[in-house]
């Protein structure tokens, strides 16, 4: 649930106001406005915005008013070299406070003026051109970029997590990976209220694989050891399998996930079949779609939150490709720690279920439409 924003000026709620090219929020009684720096940096030219920016990561100021957001100091800087207007910025949130009329100091982008002799295929394409460009500026560099408008994406970021800057468009509702991930979230709600019977009982045993006729290859899927366990696997799913069963409709997706979930159990089994500790997760299967994804669309863009303590935080995007050559390393180091018995991840499962995942790309990857849409 969004946190209500409060006026640092008057200490009342501020309305959110929605533009066609962002969010910003107002307070009605003095005037006021925060509005999040990559918004800005979309709306204004670079020279309002950069200036302003450099000065706030720097320290450069003084201390101001209270974010509207997490309610620490920000940090009182000068709007420009020229102009005798000072602003707050919100280093954590990305926020800037404009009082009343401040904003208009402000220099917004130019319209980009094409030719009227040139063919209008030719200016669509000059205008799409434009546009993209106007978009990577507006984002920052790839190393210090500006962070996403979507407050679950900062939130889920903080916590570690990689989210999507460039996310594939979708043609359908997802429903195969809600519903999935809203049984796995029962089933494990369920396995926490007795954890130690019911993982012992419902989960996969190496050692008796073929126990109650084999059908722990599937119960073993929807349980999860933990919630830290539970939350990491559903934010995987729910983040990339949607775009990957958009992509394959649901019959194949649902395969995809089925075998890779089946060949990381063998996989896992493979590694040591005479374990007796059971084994519980829907990581196979989702390291299978997650293989998918790198592969399917490579030049997508994943978003990290790199930050050392509270005080110095940066936004950084690399494309698909590079985050899961780094992945594939973390498992092969993974299995080592798991046969050397210090880890008690498995990271065969994830291994087996990534080969299924490339397998089911190189069958399926010939009607790539989306794919080569987000090479562009």
């Amino acid at each position: 649930m969004d946190t209500e924003l409060c006026c640092p000026r008057c200490n009342l709620p501020l309305k959110e106001m929605r533009m066609s090219n962002g969010v910003f929020w107002t307070c009605n009684n003095c005037g006021g406005r925060a509005v999040g720096l990559e918004l800005l940096r979309r709306t204004f030219a670079p020279e309002s915005i950069n200036p302003l920016w450099l000065h706030a990561i720097n320290g450069e100021g003084k201390s101001g008013c209270r974010c509207p957001s997490c309610a620490h100091a920000m940090i009182q800087v000068a709007l420009s070299e020229n102009a005798r207007i000072n602003v707050d910025v919100c280093r954590l949130c990305h926020f800037v406070w404009f009082d009343m009329h401040e904003v208009e100091a402000l220099v917004p982008r130019p319209l980009p003026s094409t030719p009227a002799e040139v063919p209008q295929a030719a200016r669509e394409a000059i205008a799409m051109l434009k546009v993209q460009e106007l978009a990577e500026q507006a984002r920052g560099t790839d190393f210090d970029s500006a962070p996403p408008d979507e407050q679950w994406k900062q939130i889920a970021a903080f916590l570690g997590m990689p989210i999507e800057f460039d996310a594939v468009p979708q043609e359908r509702t997802p429903w195969v990976t809600w519903m999935l991930c809203l049984l796995i979230i029962s089933a494990s709600a369920f396995g926490f209220t007795q954890l130690h019977e019911i993982v012992s009982g419902l989960g996969l045993i190496p050692a008796q694989a073929m126990r109650d006729d084999g059908v722990t290859f599937l119960t073993s899927f929807f349980l999860h050891a933990g919630i830290l366990h539970l939350v990491g696997n559903i934010y995987f799913l729910f983040v990339f399998g949607d775009d990957v069963e958009n992509f394959l409709h649901p019959f194949r997706y649902l395969t995809l996930i089925a075998l890779a979930a089946f060949i990381g159990d063998l996989a896992h089994i493979a590694a040591n079949p005479h374990s007796q500790i059971p084994c519980v997760g829907a990581s196979g299967g989702i390291a299978g779609v997650i293989t998918f994804y790198a592969l399917n669309f490579p030049h997508v863009k994943l978003g990290f939150l790199m930050r050392y303590g509270w005080w110095w935080f940066r936004w950084i995007r690399l494309p698909a490709w590079f985050v899961f050559v780094l992945w594939i390393l973390f498992q092969f180091i993974g299995a080592w720690e798991q046969v050397a018995g210090i880890s008690a991840v498995s990271s065969f499962a994830h291994i087996g279920g990534g080969v299924v995942g490339l397998v089911a790309w190189l069958l399926w990857r010939k009607n790539n439409r989306l794919a080569e849409a987000s090479h562009l």
